[in-house]
């Protein structure tokens, strides 16, 4: 089995995979300061309640934007694992994604992940959007390449920040409002959120296909995605696998 590691900012998530499918997927909340014995307790007493043998893993690969926190992970996959794992970024590591942009050695591990694991399972160009705590939509070519993108803050990251900085609005759910225009405090904020979320990503991906000048295919993913399905005219495919088919591909390509 393959042990995918995807450590976003806000959440960790963990996937195995038995050579054929994705067979599990845990997701736990990012704490840089969780040791690898902590990330091994909490694992393994998952797979335990599913009846998962981790002494079946044989291989590890991390995406991880949080550099704080790879020394725990790469200990987790040494110590408990007996494995060395991949993490990308490492030098040795081959994505066979091109990165065209002016200064490659600043886009995430994640974006080039995303970006392989959209590029292999649907036909490009494309837009992958990724919804997490910040929102990006970057732009893969038909041959797979990064091209660039677009990074602004992720829903649940506006909604703290308007909660926090205005004292009489309170915190909410994210949700779909009955109609855009609110009838009291909380209904007008769900409408602002969440719609002028669904203006952000609509608008952004006109105009990013204005400026291509090709047809794209447009993949949505990550965390708070699948709350846009019904509402954004742009999106073509909801894919919560986008990132661990990446990592999973980066794997068989070093492996």
């Amino acid at each position: 089995m393959l042990l995918a590691i995807d450590v976003g900012n806000t959440n960790t998530v963990f996937a195995l995979h038995d050579g054929e499918k994705w067979v599990h997927s845990w997701r736990s909340a990012t704490d840089s300061t969780k040791t690898a014995d902590d990330h091994a307790s909490w694992l393994w007493r998952l797979a335990d309640m599913h009846g998962v043998d981790m002494s079946g893993i044989k291989g590890c690969v991390v995406s991880s934007v949080v550099p704080q926190a790879q020394f725990n992970f790469r200990n987790l996959a040494r110590r408990y694992l007996d494995i060395e794992p991949m993490f990308v970024g490492d030098k040795d590591l081959k994505t066979g994604i091109e990165i065209r942009v002016r200064h490659p050695e600043q886009v995430g591990a994640d974006r080039i992940v995303s970006a392989l694991g959209a590029h292999v399972a649907y036909p490009g160009p494309l837009i992958v959007i990724d919804s997490g705590t910040a929102t990006t939509l970057d732009v893969v070519g038909e041959d797979g390449a990064f091209e660039g993108g677009i990074i602004s803050p992720g829903i649940y990251l506006s909604m703290r920040a308007l909660h926090e900085a205005a004292a009489q609005l309170p915190r909410i759910a994210i949700q779909k409002p009955p109609q855009v225009i609110g009838t009291d405090t909380v209904s007008a904020m769900q409408s602002g959120v969440f719609l002028g979320y669904i203006e952000l990503i609509d608008g952004l991906v006109r105009r990013i296909k204005a400026e291509y000048g090709k047809p794209m295919t447009v993949v949505a993913t990550g965390g708070v995605a699948s709350l846009f399905e019904g509402a954004s005219e742009t999106i073509d495919h909801y894919d919560q696998d986008v990132l661990i088919r990446g990592l999973l591909e980066i794997w068989k390509r070093n492996s």
